[in-house]
Order: structure tokens, then sequence, then C-alpha cells
């Protein structure tokens, strides 16, 4: 019998060994792909490095033909179009986590919105560019012609729009699962204490699922940064600095692929800089986020407690 335990614990042991490794292994292929991406494209940006170097950045004027190139056009077309975007859906996606989370927790209501919410996070791209070219994009144009701005239909505004319509699912799917663990002793003591529902929501579910809830945000930001095709449809395609929302425009993500397939030499390099740019504003956002949430989390279950 002590025997038979011996061999059942080495048996125990081995098995944990090899899943540690196996996990270890897995987390270090993660690493060695993210350094892979990065190094891979640091190395064909070399020769738009050496070229521009940190001018890059600052620089407004993109002419292929004279091989002058500068990002700032595209980087603040990329933070404007990303940060209009997100405070375009934060109304909407807070309002549907609590609709979903709270008020239609079960039930047919429930189960089509979750499955219209699905539905829209699943459909590709492409499709909201075109829906954006034959529906939003004249709305757009209405709205300048009455305020008097240049009636173009695509830029910043447009793109922007149509960001927030995409990035909505994805926040308020994670929003919905965050207040539904919320726990339910909290809200019932919130009640036999006389609060209303509005109460509750206020002062224990939002406190509570606020961390979940940035996430969310900071999630669709991530995939508004990095968003090509429909915005590509809808910006408006300019390589001149926007001065307004309603500025055509370029982001980093559609000037690369509205040009990459015909670059050739510093062209490409300037590319492929930009696609640097981008992977590092994407590194940036994602610890600030982690950050928030982190300092969030702390504050929420010191508030609730």
């Amino acid at each position: 019998m002590i025997r038979q335990s011996k061999k059942l614990t080495r048996h125990i042991d081995r098995s944990e060994r090899a899943f540690t490794f196996i996990l270890t292994l897995s987390g270090g292929f993660i690493v060695l792909l993210l350094l892979g991406v990065l190094g891979t494209l640091f190395i064909n940006a070399i020769p738009a490095i050496r070229e521009f170097g940190v001018f890059f950045f600052i620089a407004r004027t993109w002419n292929a033909a004279s091989e002058t190139f500068g990002a700032l056009p595209f980087l603040v077309g990329t933070l404007a179009t990303s940060f209009l975007a997100l405070l375009i859906s934060i109304p909407f996606s807070i309002a549907i986590s609590l609709l979903l989370g709270e008020y239609y927790k079960n039930g047919v209501v429930s189960g089509f919105l979750r499955s219209a919410v699905e539905v829209l996070a699943g459909i590709p791209s492409v499709i909201y560019g075109l829906w954006g070219l034959f529906l939003l994009m004249p709305g757009v144009r209405f709205i300048e012609m009455q305020i008097g701005v240049a009636p173009q239909g695509v830029g910043i505004l447009t793109s922007s729009l149509i960001l927030a319509i995409m990035i909505i699912p994805f926040s308020a799917s994670i929003g919905r699962e965050v207040i539904t663990l919320v726990p339910g002793d909290l809200k019932e003591a919130a009640y036999s204490l006389g609060a209303t529902r509005f109460e509750v929501i206020r002062n224990i579910v939002i406190p509570y699922a606020r961390s979940g809830i940035i996430a969310g945000i900071l999630l669709a930001l991530g995939r508004a940064i990095g968003e090509t095709m429909a915005v590509t449809m809808l910006i408006g395609n300019s390589n001149f600095l926007p001065t307004s929302i309603f500025s055509p425009a370029n982001t980093m993500a559609s000037v690369i692929a509205n040009e990459f397939a015909e670059a050739t030499g510093v062209t490409s390099a300037s590319l492929i800089y930009v696609a640097l740019v981008l992977f590092f504003v994407t590194i940036i956002v994602n610890i600030a986020g982690a950050y928030v949430i982190q300092k969030l989390s702390i504050e929420s279950s010191r508030e609730v407690t």
C-alpha cells in the first residue's frame, strides 16, 4: 500500500512537472513570437530609420516621388479616429452592458440581444466599410452640407462612426460578463437598506465592475487603432495633416494597406517604419491600460468594502 502511494505521488509529480514545462514553453513561445515580429519590423525599417530618424514622427510630407516621408499625418489620423470612436461608443457599450447584465439577464429578450451583439462582433470589417459607403457616408455628407462644410462625406468623422459601431460589441460583451459577476449579496444588502435599482447600479455594480468595464473599453481601443479595411474605405486616404474631424485623412494601417503592394526601396522601408510605430503605439496603449485596470481594481475593492 505504501509503495502504491509512493508510485502515485511520483506519477503526480512527473505530471505536474510536465504540465509546468508545457505552460512555460507556451509562454516562452509567445515572447519569442513578439520579439520576432519586433525584430522583423526593425530590420526591414533600418533604411528609413537611417534616412529620417526621429524626424519621421514630426514631418508632415509623404511624397514617394521625391522620397520624402513623414508619419505625423498618419499618427494624428490614427489617434483621432480611434479616440473619437471610443468616445462615441462608451455610452452605448455601458448601456448595453447594464441592460444585459442587470435588467435582462435571462429570457428571450436577453438571448436575442446577446446573439445580436455576437453577430455584430463577427461581421467582417469590409462589410462594415461597404455599409458605411452606402448609408453612413451620404448621411455625413448631408450634415456637412447643413453646417457649411465641404460635402465630401468621407473623413475622420465618418471613419470614427463606423469604428464606434464596430467596437461596441467587444466592450459591451466584456462589460456584461463582468456585471453578471457582481455578488448578489452586495446588491441584496443595498436593497434591504432601501436603495433603488439606480442607486444599486451606481454605488455597487459600477464600482465593483469598473475595472472589467475599463478592460473592455481598452480592448475596443486596441481594435480601433489597428482596424484597416473599414477605415480605408471611409477615411478619404489623404496624406495631409487633417485640420478638422470632417477632413479626409489616413491612418497608419490604411496607408500601409494602400501603398505597400507597389512600394519599393525607401518607400517600402518607410511603410514598415510606420508599421513599427503602430506596433509601439499598440504596446503603449496596452501597458497603460493594464496599469489603469490594476489601479481601478484596487480602488473598486476599497469602495465596495
